[in-house]
């Protein structure tokens, strides 16, 4: 009798489930919302080169919002438009510094790695740098939770640093 009972249960709640059950809600692919930039010092450029690395669908949205615009970094046809938004964002939300000079830097390019996207960045040659600033704020006008952790490598030592918002701040002495 016992079976019986529990069995006639399960599939009322297996019926009732259906319709009276809330929806499930959508989550992000990734609930974590990081970016990374590398920063390394060439020595034979005499440069920095930076490689900045964001979740394709979370730069989307900080593109689309900062330039209110619609965004598709994938299609080929759009690479164009989209290389002239990646460059302003880039411009505005990372600057360096090194031995406490400002080190501007050009826009090479971007490209789709699966579901990141990799932004290529260098500077104009500079001496061996002591000391390197770097001002991060990527995806800041998005998440309040983003976290940017930075790199930066100089004459084969590397430093990192783990920026939770709304730090944006990071500097280094080699």
């Amino acid at each position: 009798m016992t079976p019986i009972f529990y069995k006639s249960l399960l599939y009322c709640y297996i019926l009732t489930g259906a319709f009276f059950a809330k929806p499930i809600a959508k989550t992000s692919f990734h609930p974590l919302h990081v970016s990374t930039a590398d920063i390394s010092y060439n020595k034979q450029e005499g440069n920095l080169e930076v490689i900045c690395t964001i979740f394709t669908d979370d730069f989307e949205n900080a593109l689309a919002k900062q330039h209110n615009a619609k965004t598709d970094l994938i299609k080929p046809e759009l690479h164009t438009a989209m290389d002239a938004l990646v460059k302003q964002y880039i411009a505005a939300n990372l600057h360096l510094k090194a031995n406490g000079l400002a080190a501007p830097l050009n826009y090479v390019g971007f490209e789709v790695n699966r579901e990141a996207v990799n932004i290529y960045l260098e500077s104009a040659k500079i001496p061996l740098p002591k000391k390197v600033d770097a001002e991060v704020s990527l995806m800041h006008n998005l998440f309040n939770d983003q976290i940017n952790i930075v790199h930066i490598t100089v004459n084969g030592t590397r430093k990192s640093q783990k920026l939770e918002y709304p730090n944006k701040m990071v500097v280094q002495n080699f």
